[in-house]
Parts: structure tokens; C-alpha cells; sequence
């Protein structure tokens, strides 16, 4: 696993991953926004989900934050024709509305993902950020593209952001921007590629990739490595979408 994460976990590895979005910009927020709307839509063909990604970033004209914070309505209107998947030109807009009030209201991204959390798991404070980011007027229908672990969810996508801003790797990869959360609290993004690997490896019993499955495959990562255990990510990804484990 160690020797995986060692092949994996390399600058060239963000040449066919979603990270190489966020990778466009220095400035933090610019950053963590782009990061949060490729994550969003992280599901699916990953050269959809780039070149969607990339779309995104088209519409707001490269500079993410100063969208988010200063669009006019006209703005918001430009973004309806937006489609990846099940999320929509009307999800993007309210979530551009979201991302607006966090920053407006409750001192930014890393400010809410930084509340209610626990000494091993960020799961309730992705529960709280939902909360939090829903407060604006929205359709019940968007509450769909983030995830709830205390309903149960894996949160692969959102466990996967927060592993792009909070871990430090040293290699380039993950960005290691948010300093309020600590590596050790980090949960793995599970997904069919990263579970499947994980129960053929004897890390994860459960069948369902869910909160319950999450938890178990944590405590085994946590095993190996307490204080930087999704590493492991980068290992578990590889074998199962580069190498067919």
C-alpha cells in the first residue's frame, strides 16, 4: 500500500484527474471555489467531468471568486444552458448563490468545513456545511449534489475536496491551503474503485459503499497511518482504475 501511494500520489498523476481544475489558479479562493465545483460534478466519465469542469470555469471567466462575489444577474442567467449529468444550469446558479453567502456571511469555505467537527471525522461537519449552504432560497431538487453523511452517505465527493485542500502531500498534488483541519480527520472518498479494491485487500467488509462502509475503511486506514490515512486514496484509486486489481 505504502509502495502504491509512492507511485501514485505523483505530480503527473493530476494530468487525468479532476485536481488538475483547481491546479489553474494560486490565489485560495479562486482555488477552493474551482475545487468545489469540480468536485460537485465529480461523477461519471472523467474526461466528461474535466472538460465539464472546464466549462465552468469558462463561464465564470477563470476568475471564480470574483464571480462568485460580484456577478450581476445577466451573469447568472448566461449559466442556464450548463448541463453535466443530473446537474443543471439552475443547480450551477444556486450554487453560485451558495458559495456567495458562505463567503458573505460565514467567513468562507474552510470557516464552515472547520465547525462541528470531531477528533477523526469531518463527517458532521459536512452535515453542518449543508445546512449552512442551503440557507439560501434554492429548489429541493439541488439539495441532491451534496452529499449527507448522517444520511448515511459515503460523501465520496466532498471527502475527496476536502482531501484537496486540507492534506498536505508534499508532492504537488493535494494543496494543503486550509490549516484549521487536520490531515488525521481526513475519510477516504469511497467509491466503486476505491471499495472494491479495499474489501479484496481485507480493509473493508461491508458490501454497501455507504457511511457505515466508510467508517469501517477508515478505521482500517487509520491502521496503517493515524495521522495521514487517506493517503491510502491515491493506492486504492490506482490499483482499481489503472490497474484493474
Amino acid at each position: 500500500m505504502d509502495a502504491k501511494v509512492l507511485q501514485y500520489n505523483r505530480p503527473d498523476f493530476i494530468e487525468s484527474d479532476p485536481i488538475q481544475i483547481p491546479h489553474l489558479f494560486s490565489k485560495k479562493e479562486d482555488i477552493e471555489i474551482s475545487g468545489f465545483l469540480t468536485a460537485t460534478i465529480a461523477w461519471g466519465n472523467r474526461k466528461s467531468i474535466i472538460n465539464n469542469s472546464k466549462k465552468m470555469m469558462t463561464f465564470m471567466e477563470y476568475s471564480p471568486y470574483e464571480f462568485v462575489m460580484n456577478h450581476q444577474e445577466q451573469d447568472l442567467e448566461a449559466l442556464l444552458p450548463f448541463v453535466h449529468r443530473t446537474f443543471n444550469g439552475i443547480d450551477f446558479i444556486t450554487f453560485i448563490k451558495g458559495l456567495q453567502h458562505i463567503y458573505k456571511s460565514h467567513q468562507g469555505l474552510e470557516s464552515v468545513f472547520s465547525k462541528n467537527n470531531e477528533k477523526h471525522s469531518l463527517q458532521s461537519s459536512i452535515h453542518h456545511f449543508k445546512k449552512v449552504f442551503f440557507e439560501i432560497e434554492h429548489l429541493p431538487r439541488t439539495q441532491k449534489h451534496v452529499s449527507d453523511p448522517l444520511k448515511n452517505s459515503a460523501a465520496k465527493r466532498i471527502n475527496m475536496y476536502l482531501r484537496w485542500m486540507v492534506r498536505n502531500d508534499n508532492t504537488g498534488v493535494d494543496f494543503g491551503i486550509w490549516k484549521n483541519i487536520s490531515p488525521s480527520q481526513l475519510s477516504c472518498p469511497l467509491d466503486v474503485h476505491s471499495g472494491n479494491v479495499a474489501r479484496k485487500l481485507g480493509l473493508l467488509k461491508r458490501k454497501q459503499n455507504d457511511a457505515k462502509a466508510l467508517q469501517e475503511l477508515d478505521n482500517s486506514l487509520r491502521k496503517l497511518d493515524s495521522e495521514d490515512p487517506v493517503k491510502y486514496d491515491f493506492a486504492l484509486f490506482g490499483l482499481g482504475v489503472f490497474e484493474g486489481f
